[in-house]
């Protein structure tokens, strides 16, 4: 692997510029080789960016180049890859982690939810500019997906349990103007599959929201509770399981999709736009006393991130 080096300097009283090029700099991720000289490894995105950072530098009167430092050894790559190391970072948001888990029992579910959520968004931009993870992400990773199920569990005892079984591949034609079930006031996972239903598998299908599980008939198909015709199966949540079920899961903008939701579903791999879309998506849950409604217009949010990603992947 190759390192691009950014070259700068400052006059001394340019206080203006010098905060702006730093900020540039630590946003980045850069780490410091010594004074004046950051690396970032080598990749078209980061050259332009890097370029960037360095016309910041002149324009506040300085001087700023890019270089690439090649044919390094293996030693040289280990100690440049040692100044990117995120480990204190991880160590500082696994340490509010653990604090947060051991308040769980004093605060309300929905307290502890807000309590989570700037820790989720620190350990995203951390891992947004950790170019060599390694275990500090991933322990710290396993902490945060406990926690979080920890609150889910409290905050909606009835979500489902995974169960490990292999998903069928099943014939769309077979369930056409059917009743779906799923537990009243859904959340994300619960909305996307039932927008997943309507939208790809049955167009007429009618949305029954249940009080209870146990309210749902055996001739109504269920989805995102125990014991449900369509629920978490492994790793995957009820969308994901619904994708793999009627052979949705070749279709890249679904598949990235399905990410979204098992990242707000049950955590896991951090999703750049996750937290947007879940404040967005909590709004409206606030706002839409029915489901009918709610359902609607989270639909419509759904419609959206589609041709988004469908951009992206054509």
């Amino acid at each position: 692997m190759s390192f691009l080096a950014l070259f700068i300097s400052l006059p001394t009283k340019a206080s203006t510029g010098r905060m702006r090029v730093w900020r540039s700099v630590k946003a980045l991720g850069c780490a410091t080789l010594r004074d004046g000289v950051y690396l970032l490894p080598d990749s078209a995105d980061s050259a332009a960016t890097l370029d960037e950072v360095a016309a910041q530098a002149v324009e506040a009167g300085g001087s700023g180049e890019v270089y690439r430092l090649s044919e390094c050894d293996e030693a040289q790559q280990a100690a440049l890859r040692a100044l990117f190391d995120r480990g204190e970072e991880y160590a500082g948001i696994a340490e509010e982690i653990k604090e947060l888990g051991r308040s769980l029992a004093s605060l309300a579910g929905a307290a502890a939810a807000r309590k989570l959520q700037p820790l989720v968004r620190r350990f995203e931009q951390v891992t947004r500019i950790d170019f060599f993870p390694g275990e500090a992400q991933r322990q710290t990773l396993s902490l945060l997906d406990d926690l979080r199920d920890a609150i889910t569990r409290r905050m909606s005892p009835d979500e489902p349990t995974a169960r490990q079984a292999d998903i069928p591949r099943l014939d769309r034609a077979d369930y056409q103007g059917r009743t779906w079930a799923t537990r009243a006031r859904p959340w994300v996972d619960r909305l996307a599959s039932a927008w997943l239903i309507r939208r790809f598998i049955d167009p007429s299908a009618r949305i029954v929201w249940l009080a209870s599980p146990a309210d749902c008939r055996n001739d109504w198909l269920g989805f995102d509770f125990d014991g449900a015709a369509f629920s978490h199966v492994g790793t995957k949540v009820t969308f994901e399981t619904l994708l793999a079920s009627f052979g949705f899961d070749s279709a890249p903008a679904l598949v990235r999709l399905g990410e979204l939701v098992h990242c707000l579903d049950v955590g896991g791999l951090p999703v750049a736009e996750a937290l947007g879309i879940e404040s967005l998506l909590a709004g409206l849950r606030a706002s839409e006393p029915e489901d009918d409604v709610l359902l609607a217009r989270a639909c419509e949010v759904f419609d959206w991130l589609l041709k988004s990603y469908e951009d992206k992947t054509t």
